[in-house]
């Protein structure tokens, strides 16, 4: 039974491969991947079919019932289902969390499109835990797409 997807698009000025390398390299990762409010600690990273990662989200400022793992933290752990070089990237994530509301495992799909000016980025997120709201998740996958773009997008040419 395949619960609720969100999903969230952007033209982000770089190329798929850039892109791809992006999602597939840990110290990007790690500066990229947090939404706003949040930094990111990937705590092991294995990128290849198959590959597992994990990876914590500390808030900035907490929320009232706390993170889905602590007070001020998400924590989880990740599969690579597939891999394929700069056009799709397929996750399987699980939070470490007591709550029943975050609990099952949600698909991580990036899909990454060549458009005219770079590349059309997608996040889709299938069999989103009920205790994620679908606007925080939104706006959380928003803002993880404006960082990556800000971390590949490459200035434009001043003369």
């Amino acid at each position: 039974m395949i619960g609720r997807t969100d999903e969230a698009s952007r033209l982000i000025r770089a190329s798929p491969s850039a892109i791809y390398q992006a999602c597939t390299q840990a110290d990007a990762v790690t500066a990229w991947r947090a939404p706003a409010g949040m930094t990111a600690e990937v705590l092991s990273f294995d990128p290849r079919p198959g590959g597992a990662y994990r990876m914590a989200l500390t808030y900035a400022v907490p929320p009232a019932g706390g993170g889905k793992s602590s007070h001020d933290s998400d924590v989880f752990d990740g599969v690579f289902l597939e891999l394929e070089p700069d056009r799709r990237i397929v996750e399987e994530v699980r939070f470490d969390s007591d709550d029943p509301g975050f609990a099952g495992a949600m698909q991580v799909i990036t899909l990454i499109a060549p458009a005219e000016g770079g590349a059309e980025v997608t996040l889709r997120c299938e069999n989103v835990p009920a205790g994620i709201t679908a606007e925080d998740h939104q706006a959380g996958i928003r803002s993880t797409l404006a960082n990556l773009a800000a971390y590949v997008e490459q200035p434009a040419d001043a003369d």
